[in-house]
């Protein structure tokens, strides 16, 4: 039964002898089977929106591994392109999209309730996942957060300051904030759609939520991220939501508490006994292992592996790296991650 899933349990605030664990990109280019099955696709954003081999991809780290959760294969920038962005991407370098720096620009993009019909493949992926899964696997769905999605939109790419969305917001407030109501709306209709396709949990990514300090983190990482909750919740009020504010350092404490969040995700750069006195008093906590321990493996990913399940093991937990996994990682490490978790 769904309820017994261990990370449904987890995010509804049961502490569990062993916490659940999956990988944030655990479906990519450091397996093998990834590399084919994209090679078969084309390019990436072929695969994104091809459900067949998108399920693929995202069933091949739990056949490998036997993670306890499943992400749906898709990218963060998907929802600027459904909104009328045009979006590639450059070979080594990343993603590239057409740029938002004026209301003319704003004038181009679609409502957000018109994303659906470029979205559809993403959703077919969810509803092919709900069979595919063995039952024991928690379906999670994703979107970016509005804040990093907008990173992007305004600086056509990632940048490693986010200067052109800081300097939109401060330049030219209205644009900035109609930028980030239309991502709101529009993150609202695709959790929605996912949820209703088969998404057991939802994540909020703001992977930049880091660089907004002060007034700026309330406004445009707290605020946007509560509405699309609060959405979801009203719409869907027994699918748990993990947010995840990277790097928000201070401002993680309080973040569930403000946001209505599930579940706080934590980047490694904040001690995991900190974040246990500071996030996980207000519930679930995911994280929060350094990703470069799947590169470099030995004894130091078994020490600290065990320090962070033995830091939370007081609370509700859901083990985690703290970022992505990176495509030079050996999956040999993963499985040692996995086998010090789940064996001490």
């Amino acid at each position: 039964m769904a309820e017994k899933k261990t990370i449904l349990r987890a995010l509804a605030g049961e502490t569990l002898p062993v916490p659940p664990i999956w990988m944030m990109r655990q479906a990519g280019r450091y397996l093998p089977e990834y590399r084919a099955t994209r090679a078969k696709a084309g390019d990436f954003l072929s695969l994104c929106y091809n459900p067949e081999l998108a399920t693929e991809v995202t069933l091949q780290p739990i056949r490998r591994f036997g993670f306890d959760a499943a992400i749906l294969f898709a990218d963060i920038l998907l929802v600027p392109q459904a909104l009328g962005a045009d979006l590639w991407f450059v070979t080594g370098e990343g993603p590239r999209l057409s740029t938002i720096r004026n209301a003319q620009d704003m004038a181009q993009l679609r409502d957000a309730g018109d994303v659906h019909d470029t979205l559809a493949p993403i959703y077919q992926t969810l509803r092919n996942l709900t069979t595919a899964l063995p039952p024991e696997v928690t379906l999670i769905g994703f979107a970016g957060a509005p804040w990093t999605v907008a990173t992007y939109m305004t600086a056509g790419r990632g940048t490693p300051d986010q200067g052109p969305a800081h300097a939109l917001k401060d330049g030219a407030p209205e644009v900035f904030d109609a930028l980030i109501a239309r991502l709101t709306e529009a993150t609202i209709e695709y959790l929605s759609a996912q949820i209703e396709a088969g998404a057991e949990v939802v994540k909020l990514f703001d992977s930049w939520a880091g660089s907004l300090k002060g007034a700026d983190f309330e406004r445009y990482a707290v605020e946007p991220t509560r509405q699309i909750i609060a959405a979801l919740k009203t719409r869907h009020p027994d699918t748990p939501v993990i947010a995840f504010p990277r790097e928000a350092g201070e401002n993680y404490v309080g973040f569930a508490k403000r946001t209505g969040a599930d579940c706080v995700a934590l980047d490694n750069s904040v001690a995991p006994d900190w974040a246990a006195r500071h996030v996980q008093v207000e519930g679930c906590v995911q994280g929060n292992l350094a990703s470069s321990h799947m590169v470099t493996g030995g004894k130091a990913l078994v020490r600290e592996a065990r320090a962070i399940v033995e830091s939370f093991s007081g609370g509700p937990h859901i083990f985690n790296l703290g970022h992505g996994i990176t495509p030079d990682a050996d999956p040999a490490n993963v499985q040692l991650m996995i086998d010090t978790v789940r064996g001490g």
